[in-house]
């Protein structure tokens, strides 16, 4: 005799539905003590990971302070004999039997204190080519006047409903002491 196979077809179960206005009551004070719940539970949970994180944090302390104080006394040696760990400059790294110790230049970078100050004298100098002018679509003036650009290609004004439930929820005050 022949065996049949069975195909099963699993699916997510359609939610309930209510029916009723005060079954939807009922649904929406659900989601709110839900909610609430969800909130205390990640409220423990950043709480245990702030003991936690602190915790390690002070076991790590020992071990930072001994590199700290390691890495100022390497650098103090090599500084000290730079000319000869780096063949007189021609070199920027040195190798040791454990490890290696290196002089990087970073790049120029440019810090502005006082922005339009600067903005001033550079015109005022004649240097406005050190001022940039940032051209860009206006979006806002496009609301504003939306049918104004129909039939551009490229701009497309859209809006969104957007199903919003939220259960009321009171807050408690802080009370005077009397």
């Amino acid at each position: 005799m022949a065996t049949k196979s069975k195909t099963r077809l699993k699916s997510v179960a359609a939610p309930t539905v209510p029916q009723t206005r005060d079954d939807v009551a009922e649904l929406i004070a659900g989601i709110g003590i839900d909610s609430r719940e969800i909130r205390l539970i990640e409220v423990e949970m950043n709480t245990t990971l702030a003991r936690l994180k602190e915790e390690f944090e002070q076991r790590a302390e020992p071990a930072r302070r001994r590199i700290e104080e390691a890495q100022r006394g390497v650098q103090a040696f090599c500084e000290a004999n730079r000319l000869e760990l780096t063949a007189n400059g021609k070199v920027k790294t040195h190798q040791f039997t454990t490890g290696e110790v290196q002089w990087r230049t970073r790049p120029p970078s440019v810090r502005i204190t006082g922005e339009d100050a600067v903005m001033f004298s550079l015109r005022s100098l004649g240097l406005s080519r050190f001022i940039r002018l940032k051209e860009e679509i206006n979006r806002e003036a496009i609301l504003n006047e939306p049918t104004a650009v129909v039939g551009v290609p490229g701009i497309r004004i859209s809006q969104i409903e957007d199903f919003v439930v939220t259960p009321f929820e009171v807050e408690l005050c802080a009370r005077e002491a009397v």
